[in-house]
């Protein structure tokens, strides 16, 4: 085996110590994401607040989320993926840590900014991360492996959250987040690394050029000006408007149900003791579906767009489904399939990375796939507000029967623009 074989070696087992711990990090970001739906009750509860100002801590997340892309994938491109994603864990521990000391309900709101901020900076950071350490046709699969990932840690914010929270406090809870934010924040500081050959080993970019002998995969990864690269995202075309209005409502829809809204109806409407495994079988239907729609992008379908049209129109239908048929279906098993199919459709959104990051240079992939990602949380953000808004008690079913025939008729203006996106050809 020759020293440059050796190289490769080596990288090629680094990698997956590098994505491990960035995964961890990603299961946090959606552990804070969704914990709104099981802890938001208890934290109204004990400042005196009502269904409209827990709506309000549950798109906070999203608007400080959604504030934080394009600045976390500027970052990303010329800071570096370890330290951005060290100093926005430690903002996001700071939230955490405030959350749980808090004494009044604006520390608690500004808590959440924090964390949303925070927890922000992690994704964009990590598709940079992918494109850097892994080649492109495994792209797809580690993203739906990743966003899987960050499902588990959606799960962990429903049944596991709602036991800790009741043997604990959801105030020592927060503080223990804080504690492993931190740790994890200091695994990022001396195990992630921006780019192979800051290690010595050759780009990802040789090494697929070399397996295919198509020296085209050499492309440019030095740094583009921040003004450039965010006029080439934001001025693409139908490569970039399309995917970011289906985007908005695709996402923004899925943060109303499993984020916000789904525990009050199951809990209110359904009067479920046991709610949280309602929004616990989301999850498991994303753990699924996320990865599945990325194997099927890479290696069956291999095609972005084909995965994308077909996921959001089968997520669609769920919509209608949910919405004709709510306050019926008593038995848990069938309102169990329901939501099992809802997240495990809803999570073939992954490809959508694939499909933006193929468009666009890898040079600037953190900067587009940030202008993208705008979209998903400006939606949940003002989805989740709207939401509020329509669901003012939580209590009578008409309010969730009109905010789930709204949420159906987004989604089918998310489908009309899945239609419209386009996807870079396979050579």
């Amino acid at each position: 085996m020759t020293s440059e074989d050796e190289s490769i070696k080596k990288m090629m087992k680094y990698r997956w110590a590098i994505f491990a711990v960035l995964a961890l990090a990603y299961f946090f970001v959606y552990f804070h994401r969704t914990s709104t739906a099981v802890v938001g009750t208890e934290i109204g509860d004990a400042f005196g607040v009502g269904a409209a100002s827990v709506a309000l801590l549950g798109s906070l997340y999203f608007y400080a989320y959604t504030v934080m892309q394009l600045p976390g994938g500027l970052l990303a491109d010329t800071w570096g993926v370890r330290k951005t994603v060290f100093t926005f864990l430690l903002l996001a521990a700071v939230g955490a840590f405030l959350t749980g000391v808090a004494t009044d309900f604006w520390v608690v709101l500004m808590g959440r900014i924090l964390i949303g901020a925070g927890v922000a900076v992690v994704y964009i950071p990590i598709m940079r991360a992918l494109a850097m350490w892994f080649r492109t046709y495994e792209f797809a699969s580690l993203s739906g492996i990743l966003l899987a990932i960050g499902n588990v840690g959606a799960i962990a914010a429903a049944t596991p959250l709602a036991l800790m929270t009741d043997a604990l406090g959801w105030e020592m809870v927060f503080l223990l987040l804080g504690v492993i934010t931190v740790i994890l924040a200091l695994m990022c500081l001396l195990i992630v690394k921006d780019h192979p050959t800051d290690m010595g080993f050759p780009s990802i970019q040789e090494i697929e050029a070399e397996e295919s002998g198509n020296t085209a995969l050499l492309e440019n990864v030095e740094p583009v000006p921040m003004l450039e690269g965010m006029k080439m995202a934001f001025g693409g075309g139908r490569k970039f408007w399309p995917l970011a209005i289906w985007f908005f409502f695709m996402y923004g829809s899925i943060m109303v149900y499993q984020g916000l809204q789904a525990g009050p109806y199951y809990k209110n409407v359904y009067a479920m003791e046991n709610f949280s495994l309602m929004i616990t079988l989301v999850g498991v239907g994303m753990i699924v579906g996320c990865p599945l729609s990325g194997i099927l992008s890479d290696r069956v379908v291999k095609s972005r767009r084909k995965v994308l049209v077909i996921g959001t129109l089968l997520y669609t239908v769920m919509w209608a489904v949910i919405w004709l048929t709510a306050g019926e279906f008593n038995d848990m098993a069938v309102q169990g399939v329901i939501n099992f199919l809802f997240g495990f459709f809803g999570g073939w959104f992954v490809v959508a990375y694939a499909q933006i990051k193929e468009l666009f240079p890898v040079a600037i992939v953190g900067t587009a796939t940030a202008a993208l990602n705008i979209f998903p949380f400006a939606g949940g953000a003002v989805l989740q507000s709207l939401s509020g808004l329509v669901v003012t008690t939580g209590e009578a079913l008409a309010e969730f029967e009109t905010l789930w025939m709204f949420m159906f008729i987004c989604m089918i203006i998310a489908s009309i623009a899945a239609l419209l996106s386009v996807e870079k050809e396979r050579a």
